[in-house]
């Protein structure tokens, strides 16, 4: 392999000495570094695609994916290692530009996937001299510094071209046939997403998930100090809370989690069916607005009680919530994205009247069974938010949103 062992000749002689004010042999270091990762990458292609005909792990009753996972590469990078070696002999323009470094694997895979979306929009087999165009045609846009993600989009540009000139086949982005959603729970019990849609599909799901994921603003003035992942994923919840009750946004209904909880006698965590021990926090903040249905288990596993599902705050009295803080008394998220919060939580024998209840949006009921945010009940009947110390060292009150923003012609 010269070309690499002349980059690595180059790397040690051009090693950046202590004082590089300018940075500039920093800099030059960095693009030879690029390069040796480019071409060690289309090395180990090639050297699959050896071993690959060689059949060494079919002989050992496995795969050459599998071989390569065993080696050490992540599992990501060995199934992307194989959909190159499968598609590379028909590229030359991209072998070529793979060899000598200009072309990352993540780009050489960006347009191996676009040539396959090429391929399956058109109705008939591409030529030679139209495999040919189209592959040199990404392959200029790879070059001119477009992304692995606009290589592809080019490519599906091209795609829906040829499937407009035909209009024979469903394209990809609306095949619904294609649509899968696997989750799976992680070792830390959380829960894995994973989905695969069409673009219609898709759309309704980031329209709705851009509606409910604007930033708002923290009781003390800040900005919300979400990220946008996870303002993202609040907005999930709340969505999957909505469906649950098949409330829309003007309903002024509650959206109410079903839950079973299994509860061991010897005092071992709550379960869940599907995600397994909850934390007795999560356990207080799922019983303030759902319907639970407990299960108690003897030493044996076996249940000794079953207790009624109770469906919290009915209708009447959250109404009557509605009327008295208009929104999240922590956010101003609107009542349609509320839950009522047991301010004397039920789960340590809190009452379910008016005045042991607020309106909290999810995010914000997390935050105050999980982040240190308290609330009380004011004399005033009102609810009142009390910060972290994190927050406010001396943990001042502050008065709900709607009480904060309150208006003179609001208040008349």
């Amino acid at each position: 392999m010269p070309e690499l062992t002349t980059l690595l000749d180059q790397l040690i002689e051009t090693t950046p000495p202590a004082d590089d004010p300018s940075g500039r042999t920093t800099f030059d270091a960095l693009h030879t570094l690029r390069l040796m990762r480019n071409i060690v990458d289309h090395q180990i292609v090639l050297h699959t695609t050896q071993l690959e005909g060689l059949g060494v792990a079919q002989k050992a009753g496995s795969t050459t994916k599998k071989l390569l996972i065993e080696m050490g590469h992540a599992p990501a990078a060995a199934h992307r290692t194989m959909r190159i070696v499968d598609a590379l002999p028909t590229l030359p323009t991209v072998d070529r530009h793979g060899a000598d470094g200009r072309l990352s694997t993540e780009i050489v895979d960006a347009i191996v996937r676009g040539m396959n979306h090429i391929e399956k929009r058109c109705s008939r087999a591409l030529s030679e001299d139209e495999r040919t165009s189209r592959e040199i045609e990404l392959t200029g846009q790879a070059l001119s510094g477009a992304t692995p993600a606009q290589v592809l989009e080019h490519a599906r540009t091209i795609g829906h071209t040829l499937a407009d000139a035909t209009d024979t086949d469903i394209p990809a982005a609306d095949d619904a046939g294609l649509n899968t959603v696997n989750a799976h729970t992680t070792d830390d019990g959380r829960v894995a997403i994973r989905a695969d849609l069409t673009q219609v599909t898709g759309e309704k799901f980031l329209s709705m998930i851009d509606d409910r994921a604007c930033p708002r603003p923290e009781p003390d003035g800040a900005d919300d100090r979400r990220s946008a992942e996870q303002r993202r994923a609040d907005a999930l919840e709340l969505i999957l809370d909505q469906a649950a009750l098949g409330a829309s946004i003007d309903s002024v209904g509650s959206p109410r989690t079903q839950l079973v909880v299994t509860i061991p006698a010897v005092g071992d965590p709550a379960t869940l069916p599907w995600t397994g021990t909850v934390s007795q926090a999560t356990t207080k903040q799922v019983a303030c607005d759902g319907s639970l249905t407990e299960i108690i288990l003897d030493g044996e596993g076996v249940p000794l009680q079953m207790g009624q599902t109770r469906r919290l705050f009915p209708a009447h009295l959250r109404k009557a919530v509605i009327v008295r803080d208009r929104c999240c008394i922590k956010c101003g998220a609107p009542p349609s994205h509320t839950q009522v919060h047991h301010i004397a939580h039920w789960a340590d024998g809190g009452t379910t009247d008016l005045d042991n209840g607020c309106l909290l949006c999810q995010r914000c009921h997390t935050q105050v069974h999980h982040h240190g945010w308290g609330i009380v009940m004011g004399f005033d009947r009102h609810p009142w938010l009390v910060p972290p110390a994190t927050i406010d060292p001396q943990r001042r009150p502050l008065p709900a949103y709607n009480r904060r923003t309150m208006r003179l012609d609001s208040a008349a």
